[in-house]
């Protein structure tokens, strides 16, 4: 399905972030040069250039394939091709001439998906990942300010992050209208994800005072509290000081009509 294709310079920056950062593990541990995907870049190439400029600071010999289904898009980016940076038609088949990929990022994508349609997206672009792929779902707003993603690696999902601009931030749970299509229909009462972005808030209000020595501060108290009250985050301090917060996808992950996470 070709997508609206809005898109933005640094829209993405802040997943580019946490895969030259917290992800970045997968690409230097790959024997052969990294290929990442950029799958549905849009109507401008501009992100799929950006994240080889980020991602070189990683691992020199990367190589990243910018993937649309509209042929315009396609010829639109193969004015800008470089080494390790190329672009070619194709959907969630990721045509990569036999070759896997070590990380596929799908970012504005199934949100334009019937729900129904996730899980085999998903399961599609799995079996196109290395042993240490990773499938990056995500969703973000028109300047990259609120971004939500999943992480899903070849046996299902593991986490889904949350990453805010902290300048003006005055209610976390504002993120909740850029879920992921796999969660975007299913915050309301009686679901995990409802009670993590409840518990979220919560602990904001609760951490009004540390507001005196700034947002961040307000924020890095929210994040313990939320971990101290049994929330399973995978990520600490120096995530959460960029506004960033990961769990783990099993404590937020639908309760009814589950999507597939594994084999």
């Amino acid at each position: 399905m070709i997508t609206r294709g809005t898109t933005n310079p640094n829209r993405l920056r802040r997943c580019d972030r946490w895969l030259a950062g917290p992800a970045s593990w997968r690409l230097r541990r790959s024997a052969a040069p990294p290929v990442v995907v950029d799958l549905g870049y849009g109507a401008s190439p501009v992100t799929a250039v950006e994240l080889h400029d980020r991602l070189r600071g990683v691992r020199a010999d990367v190589e990243v394939v910018g993937i649309e289904i509209d042929p315009e898009r396609v010829a639109a980016g193969k004015a800008l091709e470089r080494e390790g940076l190329t672009f070619r038609r194709g959907g969630f088949e990721v045509p990569l001439d036999g070759r896997s990929a070590t990380v596929v990022r799908a970012f504005n994508v199934l949100r334009q998906y019937p729900e129904d349609e996730v899980p085999g997206a998903w399961d599609a672009v799995r079996e196109r990942l290395t042993p240490d792929g990773l499938l990056v779902d995500g969703t973000c707003d028109e300047l990259g300010r609120l971004a939500t993603w999943v992480a899903v690696e070849p046996l299902g999902a593991v986490s889904l992050t949350f990453s805010w601009h902290l300048r003006g931030l005055r209610t976390p749970s504002t993120i909740a209208e850029r879920l992921p299509k796999a969660l975007i229909h299913r915050n309301v009462p009686g679901e995990p994800v409802h009670d993590y972005l409840a518990d979220l808030d919560r602990h904001w209000e609760r951490s009004a005072s540390h507001a005196a020595y700034g947002v961040r501060q307000r924020f890095l108290a929210t994040a313990q509290a939320l971990r101290d009250s049994g929330w399973p985050l995978l990520d600490g301090p120096s995530r959460w000081r960029l506004g960033e917060l990961t769990v783990a996808w099993d404590a937020v992950a639908p309760r009814s009509g589950r999507v597939h996470q594994g084999p």
